[in-house]
């Protein structure tokens, strides 16, 4: 009988403890090829909010081309959290956005409030037939290059800036690097909005020589299709792409998710969620876990947009914003 008791309490409890749980949702507005990562990222937060809080939630995704994403947060699409792909999103709405996203968003979480990284790489056809090994080889004659609009895509951003100092470094002079960047551009058929669109275009498509996209966009897509399909390569020099996630915190007060949100990005940086970033093709932070998995991700010279370019500011100005260079290359 005392057993029985024992159990009847047990049971009791359980029922108590899911009668009482709360049901959460929140907004995950992320860039274009993110959409698989989170999808798989999702599944184990539910499971890890679940076990940490006994709460259960629900988390929404939201993709597009960065930077048409910020504006859509702007006009009031209802973000809980930001997963972006460049530094310049967040700011963006941290400068012009109000009271959306604190100032102080890079010091909330480790390493500037960027979980994970990746690089800018070349997708080629099997067995590279145009021979493509590094960003001067964009330039040749014949060679068509898929690459999404700077102007729209961080995905096409941290190509234009990777190419651009390749270009310094080898002619040590800007007129020269506009050339170059202009040769590059000539071999462009399309420019789509968004990174998985240039996917599509190169993949499905079939138009193009090579692609340039994130080195993690590059292995899941082969995982997908075959290594007999697509082959990666990566160019001699390189820029390191960051991925920086915020609070949004007008969003997160008035619904009182703030602290859901927070954890939502607080466990990107725990193992297994590191694991997963790895998995997807995208360079993991845990020390350990980034020397499991080295053989999948080769060492290159990396330069980073700070160093390269005084941050992102610099860069967008000089670069990006009406009549820069981008402009002036591209009308050419």
């Amino acid at each position: 009988m005392k057993a029985t008791r024992i159990l009847t309490l047990l049971l009791a409890l359980v029922f108590s403890a899911q009668l009482f749980a709360k049901d959460q949702s929140i907004l995950n507005v992320s860039y274009d090829v993110s959409r698989e990562l989170y999808a798989d990222y999702n599944q184990l937060f539910v499971k890890h909010w679940k076990a940490k809080s006994g709460d259960n939630v629900t988390v929404k995704q939201s993709h597009a081309g960065s930077s048409k994403q910020i504006r859509a947060v702007m006009d009031g699409l209802e973000a809980d959290v930001i997963t972006m792909n460049q530094v310049s999103d967040v700011e963006t709405i941290v400068d012009k956005g109000g009271r959306l996203v604190g100032k102080d968003w890079r010091t909330r979480f480790p390493n500037n409030a960027s979980p994970y990284t990746s690089t800018m790489g070349f997708m080629v056809r099997k067995g590279n037939p145009k021979n493509i090994k590094d960003w001067d080889d964009l330039i040749k004659p014949g060679v068509s290059v898929v690459i999404p609009n700077p102007k729209t895509a961080g995905n096409g951003r941290y190509s234009y800036l990777a190419a651009w100092q390749f270009a310094m470094e080898k002619y040590k002079d800007e007129a020269k690097a506009k050339e170059f960047m202009g040769k590059i551009f000539k071999n462009v058929p399309v420019l789509d909005t968004g990174g998985r669109g240039a996917t599509v275009t190169f993949v499905q498509r079939q138009i193009g020589d090579v692609l340039l996209t994130f080195e993690a966009e590059i292995l899941t897509t082969i995982k997908e299709y075959g290594s007999d399909k697509f082959e990666l390569v990566l160019p001699s020099i390189s820029i390191q792409a960051d991925f920086p996630v915020a609070v949004v915190d007008f969003v997160a007060n008035r619904r009182g998710t703030k602290q859901l949100a927070t954890e939502y990005l607080n466990h990107l940086y725990s193992d297994e969620a590191q694991e997963l970033f790895a998995k997807h093709g995208y360079r993991p932070l845990t020390p350990a876990i980034a020397k499991k998995h080295e053989g999948t991700f080769k060492s290159i010279r990396l330069f980073t947009v700070e160093q390269a370019y005084g941050g992102w500011s610099k860069a967008m100005k000089t670069h990006f914003l009406d009549g820069g260079s981008f402009d002036q290359v591209y009308s050419k």
